[in-house]
């Protein structure tokens, strides 16, 4: 199964956006499953279902980051390799779903219960956010190439 099915699949097991991204991904970084869940449970519906960044944009950002991410104050390269990658991501993310921002994708915002209300009888996990988390691992992908 493809690193992109990985995080279909487990966006449908029941987990958040951003856990979907990052659990996919972290064992070809040697992290394990339970710890990539934890590290990225409190990023989705918008950072805490705030509505603001997607989650499965934030979990992208994590795999970059383990992919590309400094670990040293002089490694000037990485860290602007990761805020590059990080800025074509958003720029392709952007021109399929038109923002990173959750509310503005889902059209309600999670953190108000008649935007919980309109997400659960829209089905929008179902439909749209099945498809940002595609759309991310997808991108993801190619970076990583």
């Amino acid at each position: 199964m493809s690193e992109v099915e990985k995080a279909v699949s487990c966006f449908n097991e029941g987990f958040m956006c951003s856990q979907a991204l990052l659990t996919a991904y972290a064992g070809r970084f040697g992290m394990d499953r339970e710890t990539a869940l934890k590290v990225s449970a409190a990023f989705g519906g918008g950072m805490g279902r705030m509505g603001e960044t997607c989650g499965a944009v934030t979990g992208a950002f994590m795999v970059i980051g383990l992919k590309y991410g400094r670990t040293t104050i002089q490694d000037t390269k990485s860290h602007e390799k990761t805020n590059r990658l990080v800025r074509e991501f958003v720029g392709r993310f952007k021109s399929l779903n038109g923002s990173i921002v959750c509310r503005e994708l889902l059209g309600c915002d999670l953190s108000m219960p008649e935007g919980q209300k309109t997400f659960v009888d829209k089905k929008l996990r179902d439909t749209l956010c099945t498809k940002f988390v595609r759309d991310a691992a997808e991108i993801v992908q190619q970076l990583l190439a």
